[in-house]
């Protein structure tokens, strides 16, 4: 079977598209060649700085023929009729159709269309031409002469030549001719710009890759990913130091580099002085370089980084790393200037003294001082929700109630709730944004804040996503729940909800973090009661309107349902029991939590399972006999009991409901699950005894009450009629 191999070489590709590109690549390729009546067995995208590459093996060398009849109107339809589908059919008259003849439609025009099988050389030269010009760059630009002309191509950088070969292994392989803007199709393509530029010819993707390497080119971004990281591990190791792993700047790096050279640059120790998480984003921002620290250390740095460069210099280098860490000290020399600045007095603190009333602080403390100038600037949070220093009195005021719920001390949680997003004022932070969270707690321990204040200001933005660590820590629990439900209830007060795929105040994530703190901490929260809180809260702090909540209350009560849904699918939870057990009026977490976990490990059991069918069997024959008009009993009359399984069923009934409730009572929804499990054996014998459809009324009717009250039981629990099986 035939291969494609497929470059696209421009001048530098952004390391940040470089990953989607080729992706865009594989699947515009593929889907064209599949749409065209073409097959393939496998195909892999590569990129580098300076290439896209395709890579499909197995491609049918020839499109299957294609027959297609089309029906057409029949033979006395109008003439408009008839000409519509002559066109719609691509024929001239109707000389080119047939006619056929069916007892009830009668006679009939019929289009046979006939389509020829092609070359697949012949349909990728048809189609390339296309996905070149139409590639969905985010960013695109037009160069040279040609740009004037309408329609000239565009493309992320210019584009400077196409490689497209196809054929099998046993044979020379074609070069597939298209022309795009004048560049057409070859052979050829061409290493590293300065160790190997002349022109390389190559027949397919194995000698392609050779050729490339040969040429100091390493087409795989994962395998340049691995060489960076072990060079770098191993340079660091031989001066005594461990390199400090940032895998997103790995994937960075290694979309900047087609030929992967590691060298180590060195700064003044003195600079050692400010935090590490300083040094490194002033490292990693400015130059693109790893850090590393004294073997076995976890928290101090060297002052060694790693660079990589993309050409091996005749000095080894040297002068590349000289070069790299002058920036680097220039850059350190700014980075210490803001960590000074951000812990002397501010210029204005005559006019801040309004603010720091507002808010308890204290105009002596560096942290206290910004804060009180984030108020005092009225800077904007929302145009609808008021100015940063509001919402931070709503968060504050939040996580002063929420305190005792968690465990925390309510002075603590609203100090720490005060200073949380002072660090927003800082220079550090104004630098690197990233920083904010991290910043404030090492302010907050300089100015001798209490450890848990300090660790709840770097904490209250967790978690950032799924696989992030949640606030453990009282007051850390309680700031950091109080700004997630700030930010959600005051975003559903106005009517701002993510749609679709939009989101853009990350709502979503911010309902996540408030079920993961809750779920993973066994914090027992009503969030109606707290969504209430919030909006009081908020009202009395932006003096906004107020208004009845309960509806807007109820729909946010809603997307919690949606986004525990989804956080307890990820956790292996089955759907139908989430849906089991979720009401809609549910607000406690954890306990919807817990019931899902009980009720999965009933249903694991052989007594679960059987109870879950008899409940759908009670309920189906409860339906069944309702839709027919059939009595069914008030109450269940003991009387008129004619087989031993209908009382001992009753009084399992009776007894399993009374334990199930205490136990509900307790929330202890094992021991409410175990008492329901103890029906299985009534329920299994009195199916298996009795026959509901008694001839006598009264013992039918009574016979179907009992039946009611097994679903009755179980629903205490969970509606088991949501449940698949």
């Amino acid at each position: 079977m035939p291969d494609l191999l497929l470059e696209l070489r421009c001048e530098e590709i952004p390391a940040r598209m470089q990953r989607k590109a080729a992706g865009d690549l594989k699947k515009l390729v593929t889907d064209g060649l599949v749409e065209a009546g073409l097959t393939y067995e496998a195909a892999r995208e590569y990129w580098t700085p300076r290439r896209l590459a395709l890579d499909v093996r197995g491609v049918t060398a020839r499109s299957k023929d294609v027959r297609e009849e089309r029906k057409g109107p029949r033979t006395d339809a109008p003439e408009k009729a008839i000409e519509g589908f002559l066109r719609a059919a691509g024929l001239a008259s109707v000389d080119e159709a047939e006619t056929r003849t069916d007892p009830k439609k009668g006679t009939f025009y019929v289009a046979v269309i006939e389509k020829p099988g092609r070359a697949a050389d012949a349909i990728v030269a048809e189609l390339m031409p296309g996905v070149i010009r139409n590639f969905p760059w985010p960013k695109s630009m037009r160069w040279g002469p040609a740009s004037a002309r309408p329609g000239a191509l565009r493309w992320v950088r210019p584009l400077q030549s196409i490689l497209c070969t196809f054929g099998p292994e046993t044979e020379e392989p074609v070069v597939v001719d298209f022309e795009v803007d004048g560049l057409r199709a070859s052979n050829v393509t061409y290493g590293h710009r300065f160790h190997a530029p002349d022109p390389i010819t190559v027949r397919r993707f194995d000698d392609y890759v050779a050729a490339l390497e040969a040429a100091r080119v390493v087409l795989d971004a994962e395998r340049r990913k691995k060489i960076i990281e072990a060079d770098a591990a191993n340079l660091a190791f031989a001066a005594g130091l461990d390199l400090v792993a940032d895998d997103g700047l790995l994937d960075e790096v290694s979309g900047l580099v087609e030929w992967p050279v590691v060298l180590m640059g060195e700064f003044e120790q003195d600079f050692l002085d400010i935090p590490p998480e300083i040094v490194r984003l002033t490292i990693r921002a400015n130059q693109k370089c790893f850090v590393t620290r004294p073997q076995g250390e976890a928290e101090n740095l060297s002052n060694r980084f790693v660079l990589v460069a993309n050409i091996e210099a005749r000095d080894g280098g040297a002068e590349i790393a000289h070069g790299n860490a002058k920036v680097v000290r220039a850059r350190l020399s700014d980075a210490v200037h803001f960590w000074k600045t951000d812990q002397a007095d501010l210029p204005d603190l005559a006019g801040l003294e309004t603010s720091a009333q507002k808010f308890g602080l204290d105009l002596k403390k560096p942290l206290d001082q910004r804060m009180a100038r984030l108020d005092h600037l009225g800077v904007t949070f929302h145009a609808e929700l008021g100015t940063q220093g509001e919402r931070v009195a709503c968060i504050a005021g939040l996580a002063e109630e929420l305190a005792p719920a968690v465990g925390a001390d309510a002075g603590l949680a609203r100090r720490a709730a005060v200073l949380a997003k002072a660090d927003l004022q800082t220079e550090v932070v104004g630098e690197f944004p990233e920083l904010q969270g991290a910043m404030g707690r090492k302010y907050a321990e300089l100015q001798g804040e209490e450890p848990a204040v300090a660790a709840a200001i770097e904490a209250h933005y967790r978690p950032l996503g799924p696989s992030d660590v949640v606030p453990a820590e009282p007051v850390s629990i309680a700031v950091a729940l109080a700004d997630k439900l700030d930010m959600l209830t005051g975003f559903w007060a106005i009517d701002e909800k993510p749609t679709g795929s939009k989101d853009p105040y990350a709502l979503r994530r911010a309902a996540l973090g408030v079920i993961r703190i809750v779920v993973e901490n066994g914090v027992r929260l009503s969030l109606i009661e707290l969504f209430g809180s919030a909006n009081r809260i908020r009202r009395d702090e932006t003096r906004s309107p107020s208004g009845d909540d309960r509806s807007v209350d109820a729909d946010l009560l809603a997307f919690f349902h949606d986004r525990l849904k989804v956080y307890l699918r990820d956790k292996g939870a089955r759907h139908d029991l989430i849906d089991a057990v979720i009401t809609p009026e549910a607000d406690d977490l954890l306990l919807i939590v817990r019931r899902v976990e009980a009720l999965g490990a009933l249903l694991d059991s052989e007594d679960g399972q059987n109870l879950l069918a008899g409940t759908k069997r009670a309920a189906n024959i409860l339906a069944a006999e309702e839709k027919k008009g059939t009595p069914v009993a008030g109450s269940v009359d003991p009387a008129l009991f004619a087989e031993s399984e209908e009382r001992t069923l009753f009084d399992a009934v009776v007894a399993a409901e009374a334990e199930a409730a205490a136990a509900l009572a307790e929330q202890d929804y094992q021991a409410a699950m175990r008492a329901l499990a103890g029906l299985r054996g009534p329920v299994d014998a009195f199916f298996e005894k009795v026959l509901v459809n008694a001839d006598d009324e009264a013992v039918r009717a009574n016979r179907l009450a009992l039946l009611a009250r097994i679903p009755a039981a179980t629903g205490q629990v969970a509606d088991f009629s949501r449940i698949a099986g």
